[in-house]
């Protein structure tokens, strides 16, 4: 079961990290397109490839979160005794999901604006100074380091529980 988890984790950080340089490659894209567009005294032309790159970001942000909270609350269904024993633990992992649900009620909102943006701009002659893409890429490091956080908690409070157990029954 660790074997799995870790492996479910390393996927989930991997999926987050890859939406967030998606994202912030988007950002560094539109913005080399708009000054480059204002040096040339052009209007602003949206740039495609940051639309898809963000919608790739929220998307990959959404399937990572999804598959967290899928695997997160099968672990919490099997593995409740182990869970009722260790009381920091289970806070540890309780406000990792709170706050892992926080950063993407922000990120994926962000990243989507962000991206919506960009083709709002189309045709229009000023800049948008807003950095939705960049902050939604923050947010999809941050969802990946949660992530991490909330799988060695419940690693470690099953690995305890496992522990306590054999030790009670070698004494009973």
């Amino acid at each position: 079961m660790a074997k799995i988890c870790a492996f479910i984790c390393v996927l989930i950080v991997a999926i987050d990290v890859a939406a967030g340089v998606l994202s912030i490659e988007a950002e560094i894209g539109k913005d080399k397109v708009r000054y480059k567009r204002l040096n040339d005294f052009g209007c602003q032309e949206p740039y495609d490839r940051a639309f898809k790159l963000g919608l790739a970001a929220a998307t990959l942000l959404g399937l990572a979160h999804i598959t967290e909270n899928l695997v997160g609350g099968c672990m919490c269904m099997c593995f409740t005794e182990e869970l009722e024993r260790s009381s920091f633990n289970r806070q540890l992992w309780f406000t990792c999901i709170i706050v892992s649900w926080i950063v993407v009620a922000i990120g994926f909102p962000t990243l989507v604006v962000g991206m919506l943006e960009n083709l709002k701009s189309k045709g229009s002659c000023r800049t948008l100074p807003h950095h939705f893409l960049f902050i939604g890429g923050i947010c999809c490091f941050i969802h990946g380091l949660l992530c991490v956080a909330f799988y060695v908690s419940a690693s470690v409070s099953f690995v305890n529980g496992r522990i306590q157990g054999s030790q009670v029954g070698q004494y009973s």
